[in-house]
């Protein structure tokens, strides 16, 4: 793997964690909006620990799969896996 698929494969996976990671702890304000009457805003966003966390997560997740597809265990073209060549 190049290292241009690479870094968009963990860009791709970046964002994939952030999505999964930002509903962590947040709660809502137990006072509506005076103006809408709306609760929907969360009262500490907590948004550099919830980046810190999608790195780690991403990170390590990217490790994961990269290993994944550059072991010799899991490949399309030798071993069990192999496509065969028949016409």
């Amino acid at each position: 793997m190049g290292w241009f698929t690479g870094g968009v494969l963990y860009a791709l996976i970046w964002w994939v964690v952030l999505f999964a990671v930002l509903p962590l702890g947040a709660e809502a304000s137990s006072e509506p909006d005076p103006t809408t009457g709306w609760r929907g805003i969360p009262k500490h966003l907590g948004m550099r620990r919830k980046l810190a966390l999608t790195t780690v997560i991403a990170l390590i997740t990217w490790g994961a799969i990269v290993a994944v597809i550059e072991s010799p265990y899991l490949n399309f073209r030798h071993g069990v896996l192999a496509i065969p060549n028949d016409p």
